[in-house]
């Protein structure tokens, strides 16, 4: 995997992609931020739905997903110092409403410096919208593939495991982009709705790449993700389910719930908790 260089000129990208290189490279420009020693990363409560949004510790950000509507951007401005409106990459797993909802205003808002998503699409009015926006900003828009990493330069890289192939005619949850975070010592794992199907394709990495301390699971905390066998393989200090209170959906299904509790793992969900925070300083983890 090739070697990813720091982003410079303020917050100007670079970018390497075609069918045969699969590295984004993301320069960050460190002499503009305020340099911290910890990672943060905020499971943002939308409700039904996902939003992750990642901190480097030289303030690099990632979105991923966005929620189901305009509630992602009012929690962006909790989080992030006011009138900063830069977010380096947006991250749609997958076209669901749930997941893209709130982001054509969060490409309206903010400035946003590379879009990447699976390839395939949901021929709904939302993701023209989407398509729309961010041709209207003229952001760069980047297909994931494996082997993709974006460098934030101080140590923290985020890794593309899937997909690994071709999911335009899949079933739109299946052709998640699943991809891992590494810095230091506590690696997380986000999975969007993906399900065991795509679970499995995973498996076949190795163990070693999937073995993380933090899960985003899948689906919401669907029974159609997080089989036994694969959270056996991740063996999660912590797993997080990003779902509403009281969805018409039941999630978490108990099945799950019962699978997490089997290999050990501390269960979190933004229904109970709200956003939810951790940090590493590549060493210690912290549950803010």
């Amino acid at each position: 995997m090739e070697e990813m260089q720091p982003f410079k000129n303020r917050w100007r990208e670079a970018l390497v992609a075609s069918l045969i290189v699969a590295n984004l490279f993301v320069w960050l420009a460190v002499s503009l931020r305020e340099e911290r020693k910890e990672l943060r990363v905020y499971f943002i409560d939308v409700g039904q739905g996902d939003a992750i949004l990642i901190e480097s510790p030289t303030r690099g950000r990632v979105l991923i997903d966005g929620g189901r509507n305009r509630q992602v951007v009012s929690e962006l401005g909790r989080i992030l110092p006011f009138g900063d409106k830069r977010i380096d990459v947006v991250i749609a797993t997958h076209p669901d409403a749930d997941h893209i909802g709130g982001l054509p205003e969060v490409v309206r808002r903010y400035k946003v410096g590379i879009f990447v998503e699976p390839g395939v699409r949901a021929e709904s009015s939302l993701d023209e919208e989407l398509d729309a926006r961010l041709r209207e900003k003229n952001i760069s828009q980047v297909l994931a593939s494996r082997g993709q990493v974006i460098n934030f330069g101080d140590g923290a890289t985020l890794t593309i495991l899937f997909p690994d192939r071709d999911v335009s005619e899949w079933d739109t949850n299946d052709a998640s982009i699943v991809a891992r975070l590494d810095y230091g010592e506590s690696p997380f794992l986000f999975t969007g709705d993906a399900g065991i199907q795509t679970e499995n394709i995973l498996m076949s990495i190795g163990r070693e790449v999937l073995d993380t301390d933090i899960l985003k699971a899948g689906h919401h905390g669907s029974r159609t993700s997080t089989s036994l066998t694969f959270a056996e393989v991740v063996t999660p200090e912590y797993t997080i389910i990003s779902a509403g209170k009281g969805n018409s959906y039941g999630h978490p299904h108990k099945e799950v719930l019962s699978i997490l509790e089997r290999v050990g793992s501390q269960i979190k969900n933004t229904a109970l908790s709200g956003t939810i925070i951790f940090e590493t300083d590549g060493e210690i983890l912290r549950l803010k």
